[in-house]
């Protein structure tokens, strides 16, 4: 066993007694390694490189990059207000949507969770619509019920000021591309994402045979919980997908800036290019949230997501200076975070390319 089989099987033991199963990927110049442990299901054998897992907010990264492309194509404009991409939607009429100091929403608000929206779409039609604490809280998440009730909702504080997370934002974001594109949002990423990557198992609704492939998720008491359902909102964290394609994905995400030509690169380099400032140490970029450790920490600089659903957690990341990059999908509702972050200190510490 190589040295970077080590480090990512070691993380994969340490992941191996806080969930039901997980696979571990760690990228390191050009060599890959993936790893698993644990079980899929009751009865079923570990997961590894094509088993598939629910992704949660990971799928925020895919629905910016669909919006980096729009934007290249001349589709839609990163600065257009979400009013008028939105017009004619499901509803009925032109959209309502809020504004604050006289600020509309914009697409690039959205991406960046600059928009002033609520985290939840709490409050829209029925007060309760979303049930943070049910198996499969977004299920009437339509676009109905979720346009109907967006010109009541209240912005907490006025589009492209302050960094606030927002799931209802990104869900809107997914919506209104598919909506401006004319089609479904699983066959736009599919159509600008998917297929110039050669990602054949990222998708929304699992067909034939990926369902076989599918792994059960699992509360943190290993309780077995049904897959989520995120009804019209899926940008916001619908997409289901196996470490395979995430490492194609991050494959991607390290050749961009070293070789412009690279499939997607100009769109990878707009979503790098925004840059919302959180605080003194983090930004927000298109779908991505970046930081640079202390110097004390050896000041590597981090690009990264995480996920989770009802029984599943997430986590992807990547520096492009050292050309490493992680990927983490467990089949729990346990946070696979920290191993996550842990393995890509290591990588950057010992695995950096010197490219």
């Amino acid at each position: 066993m190589n040295e970077l089989a080590r480090v990512v099987q070691q993380t994969a033991d340490q992941l191996a007694g806080r969930h039901v199963g997980a696979v571990v990927a760690g990228l390191a110049g050009g060599d890959t390694e993936i790893r698993g442990v644990g079980r899929t299901r009751a009865g079923g054998g570990p997961p590894g490189p094509d088993t598939v897992f629910e992704i949660g907010s990971v799928t925020k990264v895919f629905t910016s990059l669909v919006l980096a492309r729009l934007a290249l194509d001349g589709t839609v404009r990163l600065d257009e207000p979400l009013a008028g991409v939105l017009a004619g939607a499901p509803g009925g009429g032109p959209a309502v949507v809020p504004s604050r100091g006289g600020q509309p929403i914009t697409l690039r608000h959205l991406a960046t969770h600059t928009a002033g929206l609520p985290r939840l779409p709490r409050g829209m039609v029925a007060k309760a619509l979303v049930k943070p604490n049910d198996p499969d809280p977004y299920a009437h998440c339509t676009a109905e019920h979720v346009l109907g009730g967006l010109a009541r909702t209240r912005l907490r504080a006025a589009p492209g000021r302050s960094f606030r997370y927002s799931n209802l934002g990104a869900g809107l974001l997914g919506l209104a591309l598919a909506h401006r594109a004319g089609t479904g949002y699983e066959e736009l990423v599919a159509r600008e994402v998917c297929g110039p990557l050669g990602l054949a198992d990222t998708l929304v609704r699992p067909g034939a045979g990926q369902a076989e492939r599918l792994a059960q998720g699992h509360t943190a008491g290993g309780r077995p919980v049904p897959y989520w359902d995120l009804a019209d909102l899926p940008g916001m964290g619908g997409l289901r997908s196996t470490a395979a394609d995430l490492v194609i994905f991050l494959r991607a995400q390290l050749a961009a800036g070293r070789a412009p030509d690279a499939p997607l690169a100009p769109a990878i380099t707009l979503t790098r290019e925004t840059r919302h400032r959180v605080n003194p140490f983090a930004w927000m970029h298109l779908g991505w949230l970046g930081h640079r450790l202390h110097t004390q920490q050896g000041g590597h600089l981090q690009i990264w997501h995480n996920g989770g659903t009802g029984g599943f957690r997430s986590f992807v990341a990547f520096d492009p200076d050292k050309q490493v990059g992680v990927v983490v999908l467990a089949n729990t509702r346990r946070s696979a975070d920290p191993a996550g972050t842990a393995l890509l200190r290591t990588l950057q510490r010992d695995f950096a390319s010197a490219g």
